[in-house]
């Protein structure tokens, strides 16, 4: 049977098509390609005793065993399920991990069903070594980094230009003590794709947020941290109270917000509690022993008041995060900084409009140069 292949291409991702991903569900949460389905040609169970099989007797007898695993009902509801998704999704494109036999199968599988879709040559792996490529291109593109203490909503200013990068949202992850997101954050793998998604809209010059290489569980990829580290800077200065009510709108009102939607009024205000109290107790090396116990006591506070009515009772613990721990951390790394560092230092709204005025002036001199794929 003649079974259509098309080329990992990373217009597939572009355009938005959904992909059937039948590798196994333990595959699949180690990594997957951007608006991928998992319907698997074999759970985990099958999969690891068809494997066993494979290295003791050859490919041979493994798809022997597996047909015998995935056979009678079993077969017959997982072609349905394929069926269904490519009736929702009459251009769904089929992969597994390297394009080859499990994907083939499940494609002959649905060719007898009478229904014909194409299976992406080099499967998985293709596509994600194009997604690592375009990040490693988009290591040349011209860069530019917003940096500045914490609360100066850097990542909104990247989220407010057609050509920020949110490396944070990639991450699921704000990128601090405090930054960790109610829901599960991506594997590596899945972390590198988002980023290499996101930079398929911006061939041009890039703007991203002052971050070390570890945000969150994630690592910035190599070549593209180093990228950053040669970056020209600005810098974001706003006064103290208003990063305040910034870090308070980040750590306190968005993040119960995403708790009662997902958790409820209950379990996700004691979930919230426990993010907040673990974070804080994180910071002892930090802080030392007096001074944690000291805003441990202060966060109690607010907890109750919060119960009460009262969100404001956190700048309590809030305002003294700030002044004694963020701050004199971001300016120790500071100092290290020739002064001629930051191409602009200013509030934010003049930060933002430098950034633009940089991208228009960039873009301007690279204009008819190549640009990445």
């Amino acid at each position: 049977m003649n079974l259509p292949l098309i080329e990992p291409d990373l217009s597939l991702l572009r355009q938005g098509h959904v992909l059937v991903d039948v590798r196994a569900p333990v595959e699949f949460a180690q990594g997957s390609l951007p608006g991928a389905v998992n319907l698997p040609l074999m759970d985990d169970e099958e999969r690891r005793l068809v494997g066993i099989e494979y290295k003791q007797r050859g490919q041979q007898a493994a798809i022997e065993l597996g047909q015998r695993l995935v056979s009678g009902g079993i077969r017959e509801a997982r072609i349905g399920a394929w069926q269904r998704l490519v009736e929702a999704h009459p251009d769904a494109i089929i992969y597994c991990y390297r394009g080859g036999l499990r994907s083939q199968i499940v494609q002959q599988w649905l060719a007898e069903s009478g229904v014909e879709r194409p299976r992406i040559r080099g499967g998985w792996k293709a596509m994600r070594q194009a997604l690592c490529q375009r990040i490693d291109a988009a290591a040349a593109q011209p860069l530019l980094v917003i940096g500045g203490l914490t609360g100066c909503a850097k990542t909104a200013l990247v989220q407010a230009l057609p050509n920020g990068l949110d490396l944070e949202g990639c991450a699921r992850h704000k990128g601090s003590a405090f930054g960790r997101h109610p829901l599960p954050a991506p594997s590596q793998i899945d972390f590198e794709h988002a980023v290499g998604v996101s930079l398929l809209a911006l061939p041009g010059p890039l703007v991203v947020e002052d971050e070390s290489r570890h945000i969150g569980a994630a690592n910035v990829p190599l070549t593209f941290w180093r990228a950053m580290e040669r970056a020209p800077r600005v810098r974001v200065e706003m006064p103290l109270d208003w990063r305040l009510a910034q870090i308070h709108k980040d750590y306190i009102d968005d993040l119960w917000t995403i708790y009662r939607q997902q958790f409820g009024e209950w379990l996700g205000w004691t979930l919230m509690r426990k993010q907040l109290s673990s974070a804080l107790a994180r910071l002892k090396k930090r802080l030392g022993h007096a001074r944690l116990a000291r805003l441990q006591r202060l966060q109690q506070l607010a907890f109750r008041e919060h119960e009460r009515g009262n969100r404001q009772a956190h700048e309590a613990w809030l305002a003294p995060l700030l002044t004694e721990y963020y701050d004199p951390m971001y300016r120790y790394q500071l100092e290290k900084r020739d002064p001629g560092y930051f191409l602009h230092v200013g509030d934010w709204d003049s930060c933002l409009e430098a950034a633009r005025s940089w991208t228009q002036e960039v873009t301007r001199q690279t204009s008819g140069r190549p640009q990445p794929a």
